[in-house]
């Protein structure tokens, strides 16, 4: 096979050491390859050694595989004075039953000489920042939903029913009988008469909800679940103001992304943070729906299509995706999302219906960012005025099943 990259260099990376391999033409002028394999601890030092070597040896292409997070410091190091691919493990996989650091590191510089590899996406290191703190903000999240839902579970223990009254138990007079309660007030009528705003005229349903048994042994493990839920709001309140700063140069692109249906803008920064903000890396609309796993996979033998199942894509782009899906499925009557959620529902099923909504937002953020415009609705009606005669068709079948015939006769015009 044809050598494309003369010099060529592969780093197979562990967590104490890596083991660099390094293909350069042969001295003797023939056809065979140079090749020699080093190894190297990981720690900052060493990594500068490395770097000198591979910089003596005159290396064009640095491959490596991206294992864990150990990557990262090598990667860092080199990406500023040489040519840097970070490539897919699953794209780099070796001969089974010989495995061993070295050869694996053999076996990628061969594929990286051979330009057999494909490089994935590796943010500027500002958007990197922006993804750690992005990431950061999602899993304290997710931690104090957690926490919110022990506190729950504490409640159902102790016979208080207040969630099945209040449709959120931290909110203005959830917290304010549930401070209540800790400090030692047990009079349900009290405690009811707490109710704000709209739960005023629920009281009767809270007097009953609030009976229970709650003890000193429910108050101090609810007294720790609020503080605990209170640090986490924090925290996040603090990384949402640090992210606010880092999104000062995307601020366009957070507008554009907002005008989108179920996109707010906790999702539009997720979306920046993971894809950079910047569509010129993605060919197509397609090619970033597969990136980020939100299209039907492809498994094809024989002429038969084994499997369609969707491959693993970026994970925190997805929750995101999802959670603006899940919003826009709300918008039945209204936008185009909302119409194409409930078309597909009843042929794919809820969960492939969320999938192919998130797609649809994605394609449409490839192209807005690509050509910046501002999202183009077309309607909640864009089904039946595209086909109105399947429309119709539509409502006659569901007039058949329960029994009626009907006729369809247009309006004269006024």
């Amino acid at each position: 096979m044809d050598v494309l990259h003369e010099r060529c260099a592969a780093l197979d990376i562990g967590k104490r050491d890596l083991k660099a391999c390094v293909r350069t033409p042969s001295p003797s002028g023939r056809r065979s390859r140079r090749q020699e394999i080093r190894t190297y601890p990981t720690v900052t030092n060493s990594l500068l050694e490395l770097r000198e070597w591979l910089l003596v040896e005159k290396v064009t292409l640095v491959v490596m595989e991206a294992t864990g997070d150990y990557w990262r410091p090598a990667f860092y190091l080199l990406e500023d004075c040489l040519n840097v691919i970070l490539v897919n493990a699953a794209h780099a996989k070796g001969l089974p039953g010989r495995k061993t650091d070295v050869a694996d590191a053999a076996w990628l510089c061969q594929l990286g000489e051979c330009g057999l590899l494909r490089a994935s996406f590796v943010p500027p290191e500002p958007v990197r920042h922006l993804r750690d703190l992005a990431r950061y903000r999602s899993t304290l999240t997710g931690e104090r939903t957690r926490e919110a839902q022990r506190l729950e579970k504490e409640l159902e223990d102790a016979g208080i029913k207040l969630s099945s009254v209040a449709t959120d138990i931290l909110g203005v007079s959830g917290r304010a009988m549930l401070d209540a309660l800790i400090v030692g007030e047990r009079d349900v009528h009290v405690l009811a008469g707490m109710a704000k705003a709209r739960m005023r005229p629920k009281i009767p349903a809270l007097v009953e909800a609030l009976t229970g048994n709650f003890g000193a042994h429910h108050a101090f493990l609810c007294r720790l679940h609020l503080e605990r839920i209170d640090q986490l709001t924090a925290a996040i309140g603090e990384l949402s103001v640090r992210i606010e700063e880092e999104m000062r140069p995307f601020t366009r692109q957070l507008e554009l992304l907002q005008t989108i249906p179920g996109v707010g803008r906790t999702v539009a920064e997720v979306i920046i943070a993971e894809t950079g903000g910047d569509m010129a890396r993605f060919a197509t609309a397609g090619h970033l729906a597969s990136w980020a796993g939100v299209c039907p996979g492809h498994h094809e033998s024989a002429g038969k299509r084994r499997s369609g199942r969707r491959r693993h894509g970026n994970r925190w782009l997805g929750a995101a995706l999802g959670t603006a899906a899940m919003a826009a499925s709300r918008t039945r009557e209204t936008t185009y999302l909302g119409a194409r959620y409930h078309r597909l529902v009843p042929r794919l099923g809820k969960k492939k219906a969320v999938v192919a909504l998130e797609h649809s937002i994605l394609t449409a953020v490839w192209h807005m960012l690509t050509h910046d415009v501002t999202y183009h609705d077309l309607g909640g009606d864009y089904f039946t005025r595209r086909d109105p005669e399947q429309a119709m068709r539509r409502l006659a079948r569901r007039a058949n099943a329960l029994g009626f015939t009907v006729r369809f006769d247009p309006i004269e015009a006024a």
